[in-house]
């Protein structure tokens, strides 16, 4: 981003990449062999955002979950310890991040979206205080219908009663199984998302995670309990999708921590002033800010095939601005 005085768009800001966004989707026709190469480097290759949460997701599901043995009868010992397991993820996940961007200040300002700080002292928010209500709604009904998906799920599969595989049965489909999940979550995503952009169900559920205009670690898994529940019904692809424990797992980790990753309001982190760590967008940034725009992801193209892309400008801000006042009045 340049450094000349900030005028229209940019004034807007504290920070946003070149504008205006461009299209990062690997879903472009025809094909580009170099950019799919680049994005599985990216994602994959390196230690990046995704291999971190895969290989945290072997080590929980070797030291911290039950196995599948425990899990074939229900009992309340092993659905507490995924709870307190869940509970820790985003404690340390999202309170991590909080005490590093926020209250440790550790970035300062660099890369961060919005140069107001979280809001305190207002009764929009539980406790008057927009960070401890989103630990509220995290570490409330979050942990808790993100435990009863997962502990469901274990106990479909340690029973047979849905499909499983191993890595020395199917280990082709092992890898790619990891590498679809996260297109897969961008695309149930989007859908559920528009959902939630209904105005009846936006007015009474969504509304509650859009309070959080300027975000930050702990805004990006607050959200009502209906919203959780449409929210999570992403893990349902296991139920008719072969999979193995740790496929799960990486999922619940994307679903959960990683929602609080995405939504740090900060672009990267930086260590010793360079670019280490992708964190927030600034595509989902402009979402929280202008509500009727970019309800996926950047690895989907569906706001682009809609019309619901917002690319960052002037223009882009008046024609959201006329979408929403006919959704909503």
């Amino acid at each position: 981003m340049s450094d000349a005085p900030k005028t229209g768009q940019n004034a807007a800001w504290n920070y946003h990449p070149d504008l205006p966004l461009q299209d990062p989707s690997i879903f472009k026709w025809p094909p580009n062999p170099r950019f799919l190469a680049s994005w599985l480097g990216r994602n994959w290759l390196t230690m990046s955002e995704r291999m971190m949460m895969l290989v945290l997701a072997i080590i929980l599901w070797l030291f911290a979950y039950p196995s599948l043995e425990t899990t074939e009868t229900f009992a309340f010992g092993w659905v507490l310890q995924i709870w307190i397991v869940n509970l820790l993820l985003i404690t340390v996940v999202a309170g991590g991040l909080h005490w590093y961007f926020y209250t440790r200040k550790t970035q300062g300002n660099r890369l961060k979206f919005d140069r107001r700080p979280q809001a305190k002292n207002n009764m929009l928010w539980n406790f008057s205080d927009q960070v401890k209500d989103n630990m509220f709604w995290s570490l409330g009904s979050g942990v808790f219908q993100l435990t009863a998906f997962q502990s469901l799920t274990m106990w479909l599969m340690a029973n047979g009663y849905i499909p499983t595989i191993t890595f020395t049965s199917n280990p082709v489909w092992f890898i790619l199984a990891l590498m679809l999940l996260p297109i897969w979550s961008a695309f149930h995503f989007y859908w559920v998302h528009r959902l939630l952009h209904v105005p009846f169900l936006y007015k009474r559920v969504h509304s509650l995670h859009h309070r959080n205009v300027n975000i930050g670690p702990w805004s990006g898994f607050a959200m009502h309990p209906v919203e959780h529940f449409i929210y999570l019904t992403t893990f349902c692809v296991h139920w008719v999708v072969a999979s193995h424990p740790i496929h799960l797992i990486f999922h619940v980790i994307y679903q959960g921590p990683g929602a609080a990753m995405t939504h740090t309001g900060y672009e990267d982190l930086l260590i010793k002033d360079k670019r280490r760590l992708a964190l927030g967008t600034f595509y989902h940034q402009l979402h929280h800010r202008y509500y009727e725009c970019n309800y996926g992801n950047q690895e989907m193209p569906w706001d682009r095939w809609f019309g619901t892309f917002h690319d960052g400008s002037q223009e882009a801000t008046a024609t959201t601005r006329d979408r929403k006042k006919s959704m909503h009045g």
